[in-house]
């Protein structure tokens, strides 16, 4: 005859260490370095775009009035013609052709191959007259310029502001390789907030 065997209380079941809880402290300590890649990554890849895509730039001066109002903040692509043409009516950021520890902002009027003519302040290319909506009335000129044909791997640029510009006017063509930049966004003042044509 078998006897009943006699049973302990069982014993509660131990935690490990995976198990034990976690004091918030450390939890929290535990989410932040969790993160340090992620942030790490995103740290990269924001600095990628403000030294090789997108950069900061302020306005100074008057001469791309009225679409771009001294000291205005504005983006521009710095890698967007490596991937596409120079476009006539590009608002292009370049390198002073006389001096380039200076910067100007522009607008892009003559391609390479383009004969241009300015007369009383018009401005015909390849025999015809250039569509100039972004000009305002109270910031034209009416000076002329006899045709000149645009060489290979340059352009002819030149401000809104036609009577407050110095440009290709009255430097000449600006070399492709000065060309740094296409101005794609305004973000201050808010007041003007938009993207750039």
């Amino acid at each position: 005859m078998s006897t009943p065997q006699e049973t302990s209380n069982p014993s509660p079941p131990t935690l490990s260490p995976i198990d034990s809880p976690i004091d918030p402290a450390t939890r929290l300590l535990l989410e932040i370095r969790g993160w340090v890649p992620d942030l790490f990554f995103a740290a990269l890849i924001a600095l990628f775009i403000v030294f090789f895509v997108v950069r900061p730039v302020r306005v100074e001066g008057v001469s791309m009035q009225p679409r771009l109002v001294d000291q205005e903040r504005i983006f521009v692509n710095s890698f967007i013609y490596h991937l596409t043409e120079i476009h006539r009516g590009d608002i292009v950021v370049f390198f002073y052709p006389r001096d380039t520890s200076k910067s100007f902002i522009k607008r892009v009027i003559g391609l390479p191959g383009d004969f241009l003519e300015i007369k009383s302040g018009t401005v015909f290319v390849n025999g015809k007259k250039l569509a100039e909506p972004y000009l305002d009335a109270k910031c034209m000129d009416f000076e002329s310029m006899p045709p000149v044909k645009i060489r290979e791997g340059a352009y002819f640029v030149m401000g809104d502001h036609r009577n407050q510009s110095n440009d290709s006017r009255h430097w000449g063509m600006v070399a492709r390789e000065y060309i740094y930049g296409k101005a794609m966004f305004r973000y201050w003042p808010m007041s003007r907030f938009g993207t750039l044509d």
